[in-house]
């Protein structure tokens, strides 16, 4: 008995084409989301676990303020617009 050697491909319609191409493109936007959602997460866990040091302390000394504010507020954006 022989085999018969098909190629390897199957014959599908227009809309199981687009559906396959839509759920590929699906699964490439949700990996570089992943990706920017794990950059924000990672981007603002030390500022929490620096807020938490010494809570029986009523001030906290922070130096250049206004200007790390805004540099952490460009780096989320950046992170937010895929950029990071």
């Amino acid at each position: 008995m022989s085999e018969i050697f098909d190629f390897g491909f199957t014959a599908v319609t227009e809309e199981e084409l687009e559906s396959v191409q839509t759920l590929q493109q699906t699964v490439v936007e949700s990996e570089g989301f992943e990706e920017r959602l794990n950059n924000l997460y990672n981007a603002i866990q030390p500022l929490l676990n620096n807020l938490r040091k010494d809570p029986e302390k009523e001030y906290i000394l922070w130096p250049n303020r206004l200007e790390r504010v805004e540099q952490f507020s460009d780096y989320l954006d950046a992170i937010y617009k895929g950029e990071k």
